[in-house]
Formats: C-alpha cells, sequence, structure tokens
C-alpha cells in the first residue's frame, strides 16, 4: 500500500510550512516541526535489492530506465508500494546531466559508470559547454517528465529529486570512471588549482540548472549527494568542494523547496559543513548521530544507520535501528535514513520491518 502521509506542499518554503497534523511528516521533519512518528526514506530504495527492479533490468538497461519516463517512474514507484516509506525519490543517477555540456556518459556491465572523453586538459575543461542551457533540457528531460508522471501517482507523498554534487562530478568527469582514490582528479586539482576552480565552476552551474529544473517539474525536496568529498583532506575539502556545494545551496534558496546535502566521509568537518546553509544535512555511518547532533547545532538531520546492518538477521538490524533512533531522542528534525544507499543483497523483508519499526519507535521519557 502506498503511503499518503499529508497533503501536497506546492511551492512553499519549508518556513512556511503549516504546523498542522495533516502536512507530511518527512516535509515537517526538514523543517524540525513535530512529527508523530520519525520519517524515514532510504537512499537507493529504488534499485537491485527489489525482485521489481531486477525484472524490469532483465529487459532493459540502467541507461534505457533513467531515459524513460515511464519506465523511471515505474521503479521509482515500486518501494512506494511495497513499503510505507515516508517519501519517494526519483529513479536516476547522478551522471547523465553531464551529457548536457559535452561529456558522453555510459554504464558498462560490472564496470559501472564511465565518462567516454574524460576532461584531462585546459582545452577539455574551455570545450564543455558551461552555462550554455542550449542542450541541457535533452539530456535529462526524460527525469524531469519522470517526476512528472510520479506526482501524479503518488499524490500527496513527498517526492525527492536529487544531483550530484559539484566535487563528485568532477571526480568521475576527470578520472573517467569509478576509483577508490581517483588520483588523476586529485592530481588536477592539486597540480592545476587555477583549471580545477574553472571546472568546478561549469559543473557548479550545471547542477544549479538540473536541481532548480527538478523543482519546477513538481519534486518537493532536493538532496545534493556529495559522494566522494571524504577523499579530501579538511584542508582541501575546504578549498576545493565545499565552496561549490554552498553556491548551490545558496543559489536554490529561492526554489521554496528543502535541500539535503549528504557528503560521505565528512564527520571531521560537521561544523563546516553545516555552514552551507541546506535545511537538512545528511551523515553517514562513520560518526555517533547523537555526536553529529549536537554539532551540526540547530537544523534537521538524516541519517545513518550502517547499510550492511540490513543485511544480517533481523532482531540485529533492529537492535542497530533502535541504537539510531536513541541517539537522535525523539528530536525534531530527525529523518532515519541509512549512512548510504541501500546494498544489493539487502533483503526486502528487512526493509519492510525497518520501515514498520522506525514509524512505531517513541523516544523514552525521561
Amino acid at each position: 500500500m502506498r503511503a499518503m502521509d499529508g497533503t501536497k506542499m506546492g511551492e512553499n518554503n519549508t518556513s512556511d510550512l503549516p504546523d498542522t497534523a495533516e502536512a507530511p511528516r518527512f516535509l515537517r521533519a526538514c523543517a524540525k516541526l513535530p512529527v508523530d512518528r520519525t520519517p524515514i526514506w532510504l537512499m537507493r530504495q529504488a534499485g537491485r535489492y527489489m525482485r521489481e527492479y531486477q525484472e524490469v533490468r532483465r529487459r532493459y538497461s540502467l541507461l534505457d530506465i533513467i531515459h524513460s519516463p515511464e519506465l523511471s517512474c515505474q521503479v521509482t514507484l515500486q518501494p512506494v508500494d511495497a513499503f510505507a516509506v515516508d517519501a519517494a525519490i526519483i529513479f536516476a543517477d547522478i551522471l547523465p546531466p553531464l551529457e548536457s555540456i559535452g561529456l558522453r556518459v555510459a554504464f558498462q556491465a560490472g564496470e559501472g559508470p564511465v565518462i567516454e572523453n574524460p576532461v584531462r586538459t585546459e582545452e577539455d575543461v574551455r570545450a564543455l559547454g558551461g552555462a550554455d542551457p542550449g542542450g541541457a533540457a535533452d539530456s535529462y528531460a526524460s527525469t524531469l517528465e519522470a517526476i512528472k508522471l510520479a506526482k501524479r501517482e503518488i499524490g500527496s507523498l513527498p517526492l525527492i529529486g536529487f544531483g550530484g554534487a559539484p566535487f563528485t562530478l568532477a571526480c568521475y568527469s576527470v578520472q573517467g570512471s569509478g576509483s577508490k582514490d581517483f588520483a588523476l582528479a586529485k592530481r588536477l586539482m592539486m597540480g592545476r588549482p587555477e583549471l580545477w576552480h574553472e571546472l568546478m565552476g561549469k559543473l557548479t552551474s550545471l547542477v544549479i540548472r538540473y536541481l532548480r529544473a527538478q523543482a519546477e517539474a513538481g519534486a518537493d525536496a532536493l538532496q545534493l549527494f556529495d559522494t566522494w568529498a571524504g577523499l579530501l583532506s579538511p584542508s582541501d575539502y575546504r578549498t576545493f568542494a565545499f565552496p561549490y556545494a554552498r553556491r548551490v545551496v545558496e543559489a536554490l534558496a529561492d526554489a521554496g523547496k528543502p535541500l539535503i546535502y549528504f557528503s560521505v566521509g565528512t564527520g571531521c568537518v560537521l561544523e563546516e559543513v553545516v555552514t552551507c546553509g541546506a535545511n537538512v544535512i545528511g551523515v553517514d555511518w562513520r560518526v555517533d548521530l547523537a555526536e553529529a547532533c549536537r554539532r551540526l547545532g540547530d537544523v534537521a538531520v538524516q541519517g545513518n544507520l550502517d547499510p550492511v546492518a540490513l543485511l544480517g538477521d533481523w532482531p540485529a538490524t533492529r537492535k542497530r535501528a533502535a541504537e539510531v533512533l536513541e541517539a537522535a531522542g525523539g528530536r525534531p528534525g530527525h529523518i532515519f535514513n541509512l549512512g548510504h544507499g541501500v546494498l544489493q543483497d539487502t533483503p526486502p523483508d528487512n526493509v519492510r520491518r525497518l520501515v514498520e519499526f522506525v514509524h512505531e519507535w517513541v523516544p523514552e521519557q525521561p
């Protein structure tokens, strides 16, 4: 059964969110308003661990799904139909929008994403489309249409749009594929800082356009994924990555949608991360949630169960989920999520039980 928790909030900013029980609990939590139960959604909640998704993938490639609004909508709805999650997230990927500035994106079986013409030289950077919106619509028009289709299906349930943060997109753009250390990208960053900043400026403009278009298409909230930010030293993060994530957040302040900034491996710089201005800060499982809440201060927090915890027997999963909830302490503005995406071997029944457990949990009274 699809969760229909509340009413559509339209174009209002979270600061204008009415303090009523009818408002969706996910959006209320984004605004740090009281909720009847802790809201929960999961990164990669639509994907490989679900039998329904596997059936679609047997017939279509990943890019086929992303470039088909109907298929993308179908996959987006699969976990909504299966679990009582408090938000849906559009099924897409962070890399295809790079095609709008001239990069060629492919997904190779067993190897993951590949940039066929990576950015390695000054000429490569200068050749990128930059702020020219001419071809942008074609590269992600299907995702925008999928958002419209999904909103018609789920009604009042909030729908999350998302994009990659400029640093994470730069890692793939320069490296050309996934990597453990993205050494080629970091070498360009360290050796040609002026060229790196030029590249980051172009990627930042792209991300702002893409997220704004998703908001205009009907997404109720936006998430900015900075998956590889933890590869940087604190100093390099402050210099080469964070200013551009903050620029994205600042540019979208007038979009009227709550924005979540999720960066992986940045527990050592949380005090700076929160200054990006996002409504919600997502944290991974490498930092204690109670400590994260204390260090982040007056902002909504999303997280942070280790995704591996969902692979085990339910009693062990339940124990760890309870620890996350106890660390949050029932504070306004906690959104339960994993510290990263759902893993492929996750039993769907564990996801169902987790959602039910989070909704049933009530903090102990002192």
